[in-house]
């Protein structure tokens, strides 16, 4: 089982992701007025319609485009060497550093408590009519599997195969896909639990809501 505490505190340590923003096509690069260490923020609004703190500006074939910054946090470096010069389209511009959520926590200890059912291949995947009606009618923590059982359907160009969940037996604790989502091969579908270690995964969702302090 795993030492959530320790990993916990491992996190506590270092409480950031560390997010690379690259140019998205080339051209020229002018940086706007952005220090180590400031604090920028992410898109805003309902819809996410207002961009976040604007990083620089991309000129090519004179047509400006703002650099902006994905996600709030702090400036932990800009790549001012290449202020005033053209770029290559993925070169790294800037480099933020994101406090995480106690959500984000919460998914990173999940990911690593739980036992991920992979996808075997590039498809969009549902659950059989039977899974998803459970699901439907309470939560999936009422849904128990066991391996072999058929648990999902797998659509790729046209064709719909039923996929068997292989693995622990458990409850199924995390769904990490949508419908109608193409999901690349090894792209975690559901995060299964066994019974035994329920109060487990509850206690530490309580520790991270009571314990995590975010900026």
């Amino acid at each position: 089982m795993l030492n959530i505490s320790k990993l916990l505190d491992e996190i506590k340590a270092f409480p950031y992701r560390e997010i690379t923003v690259v140019a998205p096509h080339s051209g020229k690069i002018a940086f706007a007025e952005i220090e180590i260490g400031d604090h920028v923020h992410g898109p805003l609004g309902r819809w996410k319609e207002m961009p976040g703190t604007k990083l620089g500006m991309l000129e090519r074939e004179r047509n400006p485009k703002p650099i902006c910054a994905p996600e709030k946090g702090e400036i932990g470096r800009v790549c001012k060497e290449l202020d005033g010069h053209f770029v290559d389209a993925g070169t790294p511009l800037v480099i933020l550093r994101h406090m995480l959520t106690s959500d984000e926590v919460q998914r990173i200890i999940l990911q690593k408590a739980l036992y991920l059912f992979l996808a075997p291949e590039r498809a969009k995947y549902y659950f059989t009519p039977e899974a998803d009606k459970k699901i439907r009618a309470s939560d999936t923590h009422s849904v128990t599997v066991r391996n072999g059982m058929e648990l999902f359907i797998m659509s790729r160009m046209k064709r719909e195969v039923t996929l068997n969940y292989t693995g622990p037996d458990g409850v199924i604790y995390e769904v990490y896909f949508k419908y109608n989502e193409n999901l690349e091969t090894g792209t975690p579908l559901v995060g299964i639990c066994p019974q035994d270690h329920l109060h487990v995964i509850q206690d530490m969702i309580m520790r991270v809501q009571t314990e995590w302090i975010e900026a």
